[in-house]
């Protein structure tokens, strides 16, 4: 059942969430890099190199495992996929920068992925040049299971716009009955570690993904972005396709204790980022009223 997993189930389910994403893309999500340089500067940096050094932080602050170390790494390298997009929506932030991000990130964390696993596995489980995922070959696989139907999706929603729109939703939801698959047999395989791992892999993925959230948020705001592109941002950034990153440990790392920081994570994301939208509507409500004040 597990080998069946991971070869068939897994990958058929990543490839239908990053088609139903390719279905939703058009040219114009990435023109807008163009219409705004600040905001998507700021939303790839802080994904690309300010969130593997928060999640490397964690990783060696925490008392985890060499394997949930490891985990942690592989979730903090991942693209934030269509999930983070929804949250957007839900959050009444920018979604067609979130949909721009999320496509640029999706872009190139194929070819950063290899290099941030690598060095988790040389930190954490001393891995070797034997051990260590293969760089060319794995970014192939990434490439052939992320941004092929990504690139085969936007080519249906170019000639077949209609139908595109039309099949967005069953798609979102064939994807999400896979993915819920997914995280239920990993959590049952790895049923006898996951207990003791909820301790520390917990409150780990709940802080990194608060503290990712935050900075990007800060960070926004810092650069002066509005209040719909600072939550934009802050999303994306603290937001993770957990797919993704079972995904690498299953199927390319080959270890199923790896995926429980990914598993446990996806459980989590929408509990902490719904606290986190809670906390910043209650601030812009406080701000709004402040500003409506009579002086």
């Amino acid at each position: 059942m597990s080998g069946v997993l991971t070869t068939v189930v897994l990958p058929l389910s990543l490839a239908v969430i990053m088609l139903g994403m390719g279905m939703s893309l058009t040219v114009a999500d990435f023109k807008r890099v163009i219409i705004y340089p600040k905001a998507v500067a700021i939303g790839i940096i802080g994904q690309i190199l300010l969130l593997p050094l928060v999640g490397y932080f964690f990783a060696s602050q925490f008392n985890l495992s060499p394997e949930n170390a490891v985990g942690l790494m592989v979730l903090v390298a991942c693209a934030g996929g269509a999930t983070s997009n929804l949250i957007v929506y839900l959050a009444r932030g920018d979604v067609a920068l979130s949909v721009t991000l999320t496509a640029i990130s999706s872009c190139i964390t194929v070819i950063t992925i290899p290099f941030i696993v690598n060095f988790a596995l040389y930190r954490f489980m001393g891995a070797t040049e034997e051990t260590a995922l293969p760089i060319g070959s794995t970014n192939m696989k990434l490439f052939a299971i992320t941004l092929v139907p990504v690139i085969f999706g936007m080519t249906i929603r170019y000639y077949f716009t209609g139908f595109a729109k039309r099949m967005e939703n069953p798609m979102n939801k064939i994807a999400t009955v896979f993915f819920v698959l997914i995280v239920v047999g990993i959590l049952l395989k790895e049923h006898k570690e996951l207990f003791a791992s909820l301790l520390t892999v917990g409150p780990a993925t709940f802080l990194l993904n608060l503290t990712s959230m935050s900075l990007g948020f800060i960070a926004a705001r810092i650069f002066e972005l509005n209040s719909q592109q600072s939550t934009t941002v802050s999303i994306e950034i603290g937001v993770q396709n957990s797919a993704t990153g079972i995904f690498i440990a299953t199927t390319l790392l080959h270890n199923s204790e790896v995926a429980i920081v990914p598993a446990v994570y996806s459980l989590m994301m929408y509990l902490n980022a719904g606290l986190f939208l809670f906390i910043m509507s209650k601030c812009f409500n406080r701000t709004a009223v402040v500003e409506r004040a009579p002086s």
